[in-house]
């Protein structure tokens, strides 16, 4: 775009001079092309991400209150330095649970689990290993996996304990990641357990606050629940603020399957600490999750797998607008690319024009907006659906009937996973197992919240 100027919002004729410098101004964009329907942002290459702008229509009414949508594909590449079997270096931490619920069998399967783990690391990465119960200990330090077999040993030296100190459990174990300071590292806490927390810090806000402030020193956490007995929302609720992954595992014999998913994604990860902040412009407000009436939006982002594309839906309102075109919002990520090293930018310019043709703005809305935009109320119906099982107000035949509808629209939008996963709720609700229905659910939610799709 060639030249931004200031419009008088009185009128609809162009005045005064370029008005760059004041970031929560309307801006009318004189330059820009109306046939094109999507802005990428082009990157050089060999960078880990791109970025495409799709607004969900070609044009907004003008003169009145208005809504519009905006999609945002951030799309992952690979290394264009990558050979075969090139992967992503890791610092990795298991925070085990060895709390006297997990003595027998459970356990049994963790050590197998995480010797699984240590088969599939190699000398360049960097395996610490924290276990909690009513104490926490650091059963490994940091150190790069070179000596398979006595990492081993030590696992298998893993015995249960008492109660459940989940909140020092995670404090000990980013201790051990920050350790390294190597940006070119994939960074994650994998925690597992199986009940809720007893004995430490055990309130709900302080645990997830928890979370996100170990999100906020760069370290993102996969929370693993296992059996009957753990808090699936609470565990759910670290995992979306803590920017990793969130696995219900309903017998102990997937445990170490679930352990090996996990690891695999962790490899491929090409950009991490993703954050998009959206600057508002004059009379607009944003909806949804991240609802705002003024000013600047943070959102916090997953980190992204090689070839995956990670999806938000910006839901923008408009008040009286004169005619023309505006930038709505300006938008910048920023991230820390694992192919370079460094921390990347891109900008993002939200356009949209506003006007008195019933024409334009009476079109139909974009498919690609509309069937991110079904995907985020897919998550919300899936939200209700957990909270309407928990509070006694949705019954079983009810459920069922919500997540049928739900599994057609993933089949569809080629969500096959979440869609597999909700097929899971459906036959634990048909067996009568309601608490299994919801720990299942409480996965599909996440991944839909996260906007992460596989290309």
């Amino acid at each position: 775009m060639d030249q931004t100027q200031r419009i008088d919002p009185n009128k609809t004729m162009l005045t005064g001079a370029p008005g760059l410098n004041d970031p929560l101004r309307t801006q009318a964009m004189s330059a820009f092309d109306p046939l094109k329907t999507s802005a990428m942002a082009a990157m050089p290459g060999g960078k880990a991400l791109v970025a495409e702008i799709v607004p969900g229509r070609e044009a907004s009414m003008a003169n009145g209150p208005a809504r519009e949508q905006f999609l945002v594909d951030f799309i992952a590449g690979g290394s264009p330095m990558a050979g075969v079997g090139a992967r992503t270096p890791l610092n990795l931490c298991l925070v085990i649970d060895r709390s006297g619920s997990m003595e027998g069998p459970p356990l049994d399967y963790v050590k197998q689990a995480c010797a699984h783990v240590v088969d599939l690391m190699g000398p360049n990465d960097i395996l610490s290993i924290v276990t909690f119960e009513e104490t926490v200990d650091v059963l490994m330090p940091p150190q790069r996996v070179t000596d398979k077999p006595r990492i081993k040993e030590g696992i298998q030296r893993l015995m249960a304990g008492n109660t459940t100190n989940l909140y020092d459990g995670l404090l000990l174990g980013m201790q051990q990641v920050l350790t390294i300071a190597d940006p070119g590292r994939a960074t994650r806490l994998v925690v597992l357990t199986d009940g809720d927390p007893t004995a430490g810090i055990k309130d709900f806000h302080s645990l997830v606050g928890h979370a996100a402030d170990i999100k906020a020193r760069g370290i993102s956490c996969t929370f693993l629940g296992f059996g009957p007995d753990y808090n699936e929302e609470l565990l759910a609720s670290m995992a979306k603020k803590a920017g990793g992954n969130y696995y219900y595992i309903p017998q102990p014999s997937l445990i170490p399957e679930v352990f090996r998913t996990e690891l695999e994604k962790l490899m491929t990860v090409t950009a991490r600490n993703l954050k998009l902040e959206v600057k508002l412009s004059r009379w607009v407000s944003m909806r949804g999750p991240q609802a705002a009436s003024s000013g600047e939006v943070v959102i916090e982002l997953a980190d992204l797998e090689r070839g995956a594309t990670l999806q938000q839906v910006i839901d923008l309102e408009f008040q009286n607008h004169p005619l023309g075109w505006y930038r709505v919002a300006a938008g910048k990520l920023t991230y820390e690319d694992m192919v370079s090293g460094t921390t990347e930018t891109i900008d993002l310019d939200f356009v949209m024009e506003f006007t008195a043709d019933s024409a334009k703005y009476s079109l139909p809305q974009n498919p690609r907006v509309g069937q991110a935009a079904q995907i985020v109320a897919a998550s919300r119906v899936v939200e209700k659906t957990i909270m309407g099982l928990k509070t006694g107000q949705l019954t079983a035949m009810g459920a069922i009937a919500d997540l049928q509808k739900t599994q057609a629209l993933l089949l569809s939008e080629g969500r096959t996973g979440e869609a597999q996963e909700v097929t899971m709720a459906l036959r634990a609700l048909q067996t009568g197992d309601t608490g299994g229905a919801e720990k299942t659910l409480m996965g599909t939610m996440v991944q839909l919240d996260q906007g992460k799709k596989q290309n």
